[in-house]
């Protein structure tokens, strides 16, 4: 597709984040506002809106030639009212003889000067953009309560996430069942690679299963599921060894399993998301564990990062008992769980996966189903093997420059700069300089899956010596008692 080329004053259709696109304006923006670093984007203003926001180049298209489009699947009020606040700017403009007449500054009927309001700037990564609501709803203070993610997501004119912004779709096609808009792709292993339609991407909703839902584990990763779970409607029943971390969620409408056999009992669909091999057989197998609960018919979905091997033996065990199995881990960290924009790598039960649907559609922006189950845990200890030999390279690169004598800072704008540019060297580059290595994703879990990952190569007889020699550095930063930090802290191995 030919690039758009857009300059200030033209209408466009934003994305922002995991929401629906929305109509706006591409303006100036306030001269002592920095445009993002290693960012080609423009400054919109949001019809309907007070708010304003970068947004990606690839996330803006013209407004006139997909208007049709846009309104044909976006159904919300206040989309509509937005939709009205252009079509109204756009009579304005044309009485004025196509000149626009900003008021901002500008005196009142009377003469009296009108004070310009501060700009409410959206970044991409807030938690919940609950700034994009109708003007005349109350603000939110310190003192209320959170309002429900029905509530913030239909000011966008949706009532669930939007995870893709793919202007190919058909409008036609958007309103076939999920289960009709599968893509299939013939891998070269033979085995068969199926990808869900990011149906919230275009019907802008979600609908919650019947189906009732168990979690076990409230983690880093957990905790963001599970709360995007009862955000959608979910009916969800809790269980974390700390039984403490389930206060919060049944303060948000989770109700409470005293046991992972009570939660599997109680449930249609449990899933589970656990530190390491051990925890997840732990979990299954031990007093009160998840087979005690398992009777014919009910779901297992093992979310956990572990090896081939532990999850072919929770498979067998599990299915022994007449249960459905699924493994399902998830690429991603905490910041991308509490936005529910995982990527599901699922392998086993494919009629599991489908009853999973809803689930996956609130925690996740895309689904792949793998194949025969192990698929999954070869594909995740690959995909975690690689980010984790990068971040690695990231920190010996830093502490190179230092060495050296070349700025940090530098490095980092250079970097952000070409082709490796990323949010993920970026966010983590930028903690690295300001020390903070609250944990996102912990350096012993990523330090698990690089152990994991080169097993793996040994048992296919395949050299992983780039993956080998990341892993004896996280071993190194472990000792120096960073295990609990983020992964990033492997900087640290490289100065002490």
């Amino acid at each position: 597709m030919a690039t758009v080329h857009l300059r200030i004053g033209d209408l466009v259709w934003g994305k922002l984040g995991r929401y629906p696109p929305w109509p706006g304006k591409v303006v100036s923006p306030p001269k002592d506002l920095k445009k993002p670093r290693g960012k080609k984007c423009h400054f919109v203003k949001f019809f309907g809106t007070e708010d304003h926001a970068w947004i990606k180049v690839e996330q803006l298209k013209p407004y006139h030639p997909h208007k049709e489009e846009m309104i044909k699947i976006n159904k919300g009020k206040r989309f509509q009212q937005a939709v009205d606040a252009v079509e109204d700017f756009l009579k304005k403009k044309e009485k004025q003889g196509g000149k626009e007449q900003s008021s901002e500054g500008k005196g009142d009927s009377k003469g009296k000067k009108t004070p310009t309001k501060p700009l409410k700037i959206l970044e991409e990564d807030d938690e919940d953009l609950s700034a994009l609501k109708d003007p005349s709803e109350k603000d939110l203070t310190d003192s209320d309560p959170e309002p429900s993610s029905v509530e913030r997501l239909g000011a966008l004119g949706t009532t669930g996430p939007v995870s893709g912004f793919k202007w190919e779709s058909s409008p036609a096609s958007s309103m076939e069942p999920i289960s009709k808009r599968l893509k299939i792709v013939e891998e070269d292993t033979r085995s068969t690679s199926i990808q869900a339609a990011d149906s919230t991407a275009i019907n802008g909703s979600i609908t919650p299963t019947d189906k009732r839902i168990g979690f076990l584990g409230l983690g880093l990763m957990g905790s963001g599921i599970v709360s995007n779970l009862l955000k959608m409607g979910h009916v969800v029943t809790v269980w974390n060894r700390t039984v403490e971390k389930c206060d919060l969620f049944i303060q948000e409408g989770a109700r409470l399993g005293r046991t992972p056999a009570e939660v599997v009992s109680m449930c249609d669909i449990t899933f589970s998301c656990v530190s390491d091999p051990k925890a997840a057989r732990d979990l299954v197998l031990g007093p009160s564990g998840v087979l005690q609960g398992i009777r014919p018919g009910k779901c297992y979905v093992e979310m956990s990062t572990v090896d081939p091997e532990t999850i072919t033996e929770l498979s067998q065990v599990i299915s022994s008992r007449g249960g459905r199995f699924l493994e399902a881990p998830v690429a991603g960290s905490q910041q991308v769980s509490n936005e529910g924009m995982l990527v599901i790598l699922a392998a086993g039960d494919r009629t599991v996966y489908e009853d999973c649907s809803s689930c996956f559609q609130a925690m996740g922006k895309t689904s792949f189903f793998l194949g025969e189950v192990g698929n999954a845990a070869r594909m995740m200890l690959i995909l975690n093997m690689v980010q984790g030999s990068f971040m690695a390279t990231i920190a010996e690169g830093l502490t190179l420059a230092q060495a050296t004598g070349q700025s940090q800072h530098t490095f980092l704008d250079i970097l952000s700069q070409g082709q490796m540019a990323s949010t993920f060297v970026d966010q983590k580059c930028q903690n690295i300089l300001q020390g903070n290595f609250k944990p996102d994703y912990y350096l012993k879990h990523i330090q698990k899956d690089l152990r994991l990952a080169i097993s793996m190569g040994d048992t296919a007889n395949h050299p992983t010596p780039m993956a080998a020699a990341a892993n004896e550095v996280y071993k190194r930063a472990k000792a120096l008692d960073q295990s609990d930090n983020d992964m990033s802290a492997v900087y640290r191995a490289y100065i002490h």
